[in-house]
């Protein structure tokens, strides 16, 4: 018999996988919270508090970071206009979009369209299946984003390598300098991937610090000259208002098996990150 501790855990579960299905069902809607709040059957303030918990962001937030996502991923479509994807998205005007554009990817919607390639999930749908709960059954964090859409690509590269990356020392930044500063640093790090990757190679963010490359290449010595065009610009700073602060990551390569399961993935990517953090230097499984 379940206890109430573990029937609240999966009422809380529950909301949560309905708010997440109807924000995105509804992404391209200027859909009001309180419409969310109504699908899931509970107050607002109650689906506010949740949602903060749950992705450390607030509800406000996470749709507009993933707008503006899926707006980067537009704007890299062929024949694409800065207006086109600020309607697409629910911006009445050019300028609210460019403001809210550059503010999370750092440059406006027209430089973006001629600096980035073709890999901007640098706030993914999040995924449900991953979550942490801590040991009293009564709260849990998503940790992990769903990048299930490139599945069976990945499942395509069986052989080659998947480059991974994962953002050093980004809890204490989050905790001493606040989560505007922690974005800043994620964002940073992801430029330096994508600048890096060759314009064939898929960038993914796995999960809040975590990152991925695929390399389409079983060529050990070219996957390590990828990954150290990232990691020669450990330790350069990036600023924000009131100091700067030094952006590093650590690297591994997994090797994509022939039967992929996501969780394997997963795992391996962790392992890797483990080794690379040991050794300080770029590790192979």
């Amino acid at each position: 018999m379940s206890t109430d501790k573990e029937l609240k855990y999966e009422h809380s579960f529950a909301i949560f996988v309905t708010a997440l299905e109807y924000i995105e069902a509804n992404i391209c809607e200027n859909v009001s919270q309180e419409e969310i709040a109504a699908a899931c059957y509970v107050s607002l303030s109650s689906l506010q508090k949740l949602w903060k918990y749950c992705t450390h962001y607030s509800l406000k937030e996470y749709i507009s970071k993933r707008k503006l996502t899926l707006a980067g991923r537009e704007l890299l479509m062929e024949g694409s206009s800065v207006l086109d994807a600020a309607m697409k998205y629910g911006y009445n005007s050019h300028e609210v979009f460019t403001r809210a554009f550059t503010k999370v990817w750092g440059v406006s919607p027209s430089k973006f369209k001629k600096q980035w390639k073709g890999s901007c999930e640098l706030y993914p749908r999040l995924n449900s299946e991953y979550v942490e709960r801590n040991d009293h059954m009564e709260n849990m964090q998503v940790k992990k984003y769903d990048i299930s859409e490139f599945y069976n690509y990945l499942k395509s590269q069986a052989g080659t390598y998947v480059l991974c990356f994962d953002v050093q020392n980004l809890t204490p930044i989050n905790e001493k300098l606040g989560r505007e500063v922690g974005d800043k640093v994620i964002l940073e790090a992801f430029s330096r991937i994508n600048r890096a990757a060759d314009d064939n190679m898929i960038c993914l963010r796995m999960g809040g610090d975590e990152f991925a490359m695929i390399t389409e290449s079983n060529d050990t010595e070219y996957v390590s000259s990828i990954a150290d065009r990232v990691l020669s610009l450990n330790g350069e700073v990036v600023s924000y208002n009131g100091g700067k602060v030094a952006v590093s990551v650590r690297c591994g390569a997994v090797k994509l098996g022939d039967h992929l399961k996501y969780s394997v993935l997963c795992k391996d990517f962790d392992d890797v990150i483990d080794k690379a953090s040991l050794s300080g230097k770029l590790e192979f499984i």
